[in-house]
């Protein structure tokens, strides 16, 4: 039997797949909803394999690469202001 918890919170029905139905394998790592073997596919291009269901597929492929450069653009659009910032003062003295 499959670890994932039951989605009545009780111990009936086992967690099934979004798409199809049948019996859920895991979440998918983009939208979190229940997805079986048949209805993932496995990222590429990163240090660990996640599965995505085909929906998300569709919208964005297989890999998990815009959501790290997402990330990046994050954390250095700040300090590319304020090393701006730190520059336009600095020649204002």
């Amino acid at each position: 039997m499959p670890d994932l918890i039951s989605s009545d919170g009780g111990g009936g029905d086992y967690e099934r797949c979004a798409r199809c139905g049948a019996l859920a394998a895991g979440p998918c790592a983009r939208c979190g909803r229940s997805v079986c073997g048949d209805c993932c596919v496995l990222t590429e291009g990163g240090t660990r394999t996640y599965a995505i269901c085909l929906a998300c597929e569709d919208r964005a492929g297989k890999g998990l690469g815009g959501a790290w450069r997402g990330l990046l653009g994050f954390i250095a659009l700040p300090i590319v202001g304020l090393f701006v910032a730190v520059l336009l003062l600095s020649r204002c003295q």
